[in-house]
């Protein structure tokens, strides 16, 4: 593609300039530094991580609430409500390491215990 020119006060061709959020084909991009990349993979990896946890914290606190909002008569609904929430944690710290490359099998996942713990002293106790 050639350039188009135009003319200056003086009425000479000027080569008009290329616009910087155009591509060049005379300047191609350099290639991306390898340690760039793998920082961009790191926080890429973060930011996935903490959106799973935190959805899945929301999820689990939900179906603590949830229990609570069942009737007192139905202690069986509350506690099925408890353990399904304790799951989901689980699932989401489970996931959570998994993604950052670490083993699933962690002492990380105790802490999924505690929406349950929480969730059962506070809708049946």
């Amino acid at each position: 593609m050639q350039q188009e020119s135009k003319r200056d006060g003086a009425g000479t061709d000027v080569a008009a300039r290329r616009r910087r959020h155009l591509m060049d084909p005379n300047a191609p991009r350099k290639a991306p530094d390898p340690e760039d990349l793998i920082r961009l993979q790191t926080v890429q990896r973060r930011v996935i991580s903490v959106l799973v946890f935190t959805t899945v914290l929301h999820l689990a606190v939900g179906f603590v609430v949830a229990a609570d909002h069942v009737s007192a008569d139905r202690p069986d609904a509350r506690i099925a409500l408890n353990v399904i929430g304790t799951i989901f944690m689980i699932g989401g710290i489970a996931s959570t390491l998994l993604i950052n490359g670490r083993s699933w099998r962690s002492p990380w996942l105790l802490l999924g215990l505690l929406p349950g713990i929480v969730g059962i002293w506070w809708t049946v106790l």
